[in-house]
């Protein structure tokens, strides 16, 4: 069978017959994948946490004809480890992941600018120097732009009417005038969009100095307008919700 070469990200696994799995992967040249891993689910595997969802590898796949077949797989930076060891972490990177199948949809369709923004926020995620869900809600915005949905934070969205607003709606684009406002937006403290602002360009100093309360609200924000545009909610968000609240 034809073989070819690429790096990934595992989004996620699940069972397959006996000893199988069917690994869903996020790979730089060829986009979402899906491929069976033969006997991964043996003690004797020589994949096993090679292929746990987290984990950046170097992958040899061969094609298949409707599902392809991992051949060999070497492990680039095993994030999974350092991930799973705390709670806050492996859910905001669970969102993180999820979010990224959503975006690329489409089976074998490259999107290399949202496969690097996911090793880049796995990777900053692991390093511990920001907060776990400032690095989700800076991944959140970075990939709805990616993907067209880019929000504004500080000039109106309907009017271009630079701001600071006191207004935000998602599904009108973002931070609103006066004059554009819709029915059922909300009203953020004027600090909440300047956060949003700085998560969105990677301004981490200013991100890091924000105090909880705008922090808190930017969230929900992020959440809304990530929600609106996928037209659904994430199924890991949930846990996301919990963690903030405090409750395990």
């Amino acid at each position: 069978m034809p073989v070819y070469s690429d790096e990934a990200v595992v989004l996620r696994t699940h069972k397959l017959a006996e000893a199988d799995r069917i690994i869903t992967l996020l790979t730089r040249e060829h986009g979402v994948v899906r491929a069976v891993a033969r006997g991964v689910r043996r003690t004797s595997s020589k994949f096993g946490s090679r292929l746990e969802p987290f984990t950046h590898v170097d992958l040899q796949l061969a094609i298949g004809r409707n599902l392809d077949t991992v051949t060999q797989a070497e492990t680039r930076a095993p994030y999974g480890a350092a991930i799973a060891a705390d709670y806050e972490r492996y859910t905001a990177a669970s969102v993180m992941l999820e979010t990224a199948e959503r975006l690329v949809s489409e089976e074998r369709e490259p999107s290399v600018q949202q496969y690097l923004l996911l090793v880049g926020a796995l990777r900053t995620m692991v390093a511990g120097e920001h907060r776990p869900g400032d690095v989700l809600d800076a991944f959140l915005l970075r990939s709805m732009s990616v993907a067209g949905y880019a929000p504004s934070c500080w000039a109106c969205a309907s009017c271009g009417l630079e701001g600071p607003h006191r207004a935000f709606s998602p599904g009108a684009g973002g931070a609103l005038c006066p004059r554009c406002r819709v029915p059922g937006s909300a009203s953020p403290a004027a600090e909440t969009l300047v956060h949003l602002g700085a998560l969105l360009s990677g301004h981490w100093e200013q991100v890091d100095a924000a105090h909880d309360r705008h922090r808190r609200e930017a969230r929900g924000l992020v959440s809304a307008y990530v929600s609106w545009h996928l037209e659904r909610a994430l199924r890991s968000m949930p846990l996301l919700a919990r963690e903030v609240s405090g409750e395990r």
